[in-house]
């Protein structure tokens, strides 16, 4: 019986509804809006609906609907199930369901499974830690050898939530839960099951880790002129976020204010069943020169490489050993010779490329 959802804390919470403004983006831009030329604008572009119509009223006196709603998202109300109150939230392509505490205040961004908490505990014997309570939901880590989930028991003790909580912020509290579980932040892996390190030791806060000696012997594609302010850029390359920087900096490039080196990673293969392993390994697969152009044109399929599959654990590595939380992060040289990171999306690019020197 497979329960668990690798890399489940690694989940993003949709633009429309993160306050962090690194992740601030007007929405998902598909990889194949970056292969051909620019669509013209629409001659009378229709204004986004207030959020007000799109909160039903049995969702208003919920801080978290309200947020959501605010946020832009057209909100569903799916009824009470086990003491929480089910809602759906759509913003642009993409979609979730949660399921919202009992104060309002908090969700889990999932939806409920035929489990109860004590058959949970029996099938996961050894290997469950509970997380305490928040906002009257307690939370559950379980781990089966280098993958691990969350699970979030309804008021009732009758359903289990595989996902993430988060509040009326957009804050994700599971991972300040699981911050002091040795090897459950991040958790790297590169292909199915097969874990990039094992998980480290519970140990003293070490020193800062300098980033850009590692990302200069990382497995990357280049594009821009050799001359110009060195970028670097990790990326997922199926993650909408990186796409959307991708097509941010492409002006900066073209115009030889920044070299830009794209990293690839793989974190999001619980989100779609392997594609994005499979698309590193085939960016890894290219020559350094033609790796951004492929991904920028979508060309990220066939077999990979005999030496994609290292190439891609070496860059694991690195993200593990540099801090990456997701992606994409940023770093770069500044002219006093520090360096300089932005983990996100950046809320201004030029002032990033003119940090670098560009």
């Amino acid at each position: 019986m497979r329960l668990l959802i690798r890399l489940a804390l690694l989940m993003p919470f949709p633009a429309w509804a993160v306050t962090a403004p690194s992740c601030a983006i007007p929405g998902p831009i598909p990889v194949a809006d970056l292969s051909g030329p620019s669509p013209a604008p629409a001659p009378a572009p229709t204004p986004q609906p207030a959020a007000g119509p799109l909160l039903p009223p049995s969702l208003a006196a919920l801080a978290f609907a309200r947020h959501v709603s605010n946020a832009g998202a057209a909100v569903e109300d799916f009824g009470i199930a086990h003491g929480m109150h089910v809602m759906a939230a759509r913003g642009g392509d993409e979609f979730m369901v949660f399921e919202i505490a009992s104060d309002g205040e908090a969700a889990v961004a999932g939806a409920a499974v035929e489990l109860t908490v004590d058959q949970l505990r029996t099938v996961a014997t050894g290997k469950i830690i509970e997380l305490g309570e928040q906002h009257g939901l307690r939370g559950f880590f379980v781990r089966s050898g280098p993958q691990f989930q969350v699970f979030y028991a309804t008021p009732d003790s009758e359903r289990v939530i595989p996902g993430v909580l988060w509040d009326a912020t957009g804050h994700d509290l599971t991972r300040a839960q699981v911050d002091r579980i040795p090897g459950a932040v991040p958790t790297m892996v590169v292909g199915p099951g097969e874990p990039a390190s094992p998980p480290a030791p519970a140990s003293p806060p070490a020193a800062p880790v300098a980033a850009l000696p590692l990302l200069e012997k990382a497995n990357a594609g280049a594009v821009g002129s050799p001359s110009a302010p060195h970028l670097f850029m990790i990326i997922d390359p199926q993650c909408i976020y990186s796409v959307r920087a991708m097509q941010m900096l492409q002006p900066y490039v073209a115009v030889g204010r920044v070299r830009l080196s794209v990293v690839p990673l793989s974190i999001l293969d619980g989100e779609d069943q392997g594609q994005s392993t499979r698309s590193a390994l085939a960016l890894l697969s290219k020559p350094g020169d033609q790796i951004v152009e492929a991904w920028r044109n979508g060309m990220v399929g066939g077999p990979p490489a005999p030496n994609a599959a290292a190439r891609l654990r070496a860059n694991m590595l690195i993200a593990e050993s540099i801090g990456i939380k997701g992606t994409p992060t940023f770093v770069w040289r500044k002219a006093d010779g520090t360096e300089g990171r932005i983990d996100g999306m950046p809320t201004n690019f030029d002032s990033m490329v003119t940090s670098a020197g560009g």
